[in-house]
């Protein structure tokens, strides 16, 4: 890390290139001679990242790591999420990272050790939570190597492994991932009585609960209905239940919990469209309980692949968007009209159904193009 990037006349320069063109910045010489431009960018880049993901860190004397780590950072919205579930007297993060998770999720630890490979990302972490009046023990060290020397034992270890190399595939497998979860899993469990894991939104639940020792607890989490990370928390002692939780962060939505194994044994109602429409949030889609949302909320799914349920009176805490619609015909919708389109269980995309009908997007008005048992249908907004 460069420390003289934090120089004032530096990042008054930085302050005031934070609208430019960076490509064009990039092709300028530098005015400061200690300084590279692809460093200074650097650091736009990062104060751009943090406008968005975590504001919290745009103090004087922050310094902003590679845009890779930028990306592979959570927000400060799923990291203070996570943080309200954990305290104890020792934290450790096995995988530091850039240290956003690291800094929510121990402010109710006593004792906070960061383990991180990269030697300058480290240096930028330290210097970032001196900025922020933040203590911890800095470990400039492969994992593997940690966990061979170190005595010490942990209430929580935390870790957000990265994949290796490039993935093509949009399913991946725990041995995909540095570090390997399932080489290390007894080792680190036998040092902490809680392991938290944090992985993509892709991975697949029945996998995880059929490799990992001892889950006890799922989190699927969204931030306005986009899944970020599937959290899984695993125990020294082996659990009969493994409760689950679909979350969707910066909406008026409930939390749904569940356990893992009541959508096996749950039922789905069936019928056509009543007076509302039911749209699960991604979370729970991600979370696959179709049956389960259907028995649980008193709901009939219109198809059995059609994730779209249906009832005569509102339920009121759903998790996922209601509306109150009505079947109509094609030959209803008027040319030019305007409205959000919704294709679900349905051979056309959006953007084929626009085009086809000469409709607008936008506005408050909805537009379901979706199947029930009987056949297509189109669901119109009342």
């Amino acid at each position: 890390m460069r420390i003289s990037i934090i120089d004032k006349y530096i990042q008054e320069y930085i302050n005031a290139n934070l609208n430019a063109d960076l490509h064009s910045l990039l092709l300028k010489k530098s005015p400061f001679p200690k300084v590279s431009m692809q460093e200074i960018v650097q650091q736009i880049k990062g104060k751009q990242v943090a406008q968005k993901k975590f504001p919290f860190l745009l103090k004087e004397g922050i310094v902003f790591p590679p845009q890779l780590n930028l990306e592979q950072s959570s927000s400060d919205k799923t990291a203070l999420f996570k943080s309200q579930f954990l305290k104890g007297k020792k934290f450790i993060d096995l995988t530091s990272g850039f240290g956003i998770d690291a800094y929510f999720l121990s402010q109710n630890f006593e004792e906070i050790t960061l383990v991180e490979r990269n030697t300058e990302l480290l240096k930028t972490v330290e210097n970032n939570w001196n900025v922020l009046n933040k203590k911890a023990n800095f470990i400039n060290q492969e994992l593997e190597d940690f966990l061979n020397e170190n005595r010490e034992n942990f209430d929580v270890i935390y870790l957000d492994p990265a994949r290796r190399g490039e993935q093509k595939k949009k399913v991946f497998l725990l041995e995909d991932l540095s570090p390997n979860i399932l080489e290390i899993q007894d080792k680190i469990l036998s040092i902490s009585d809680q392991v938290i894991i944090k992985l993509s939104p892709l991975i697949d639940l029945k996998y995880l609960i059929s490799v990992l020792k001892n889950p006890e607890k799922i989190q699927i989490i969204a931030v306005k209905n986009d899944v970020k990370e599937i959290v899984v928390y695993l125990s020294k002692q082996k659990t009969e239940k493994i409760s689950c939780s679909c979350i969707n962060l910066e909406s008026d939505e409930e939390i749904f919990n569940y356990d893992f194994k009541d959508e096996k044994n749950a039922v789905s109602q069936f019928g056509e469209p009543e007076k509302y429409i039911y749209i699960p949030n991604n979370s729970v889609l991600k979370a696959g309980i179709f049956n389960l949302i259907s028995e649980k909320f008193n709901v009939k799914k219109l198809h059995p692949n059609t994730h779209i349920y249906t009832s005569e009176s509102k339920i009121e805490n759903f998790p996922g968007r209601i509306l109150e619609m009505e079947v109509v015909d094609s030959k209803q919708i008027k040319k030019k009209e305007q409205f959000n389109i919704i294709s679900k269980n349905y051979p056309l995309k959006p953007e084929e159904i626009r085009k086809k009908y000469q409709l607008k997007d936008g506005g408050d008005s909805y537009l379901i193009f979706t199947q029930s048992k009987k056949g297509k249908i189109i669901l119109k907004s009342v």
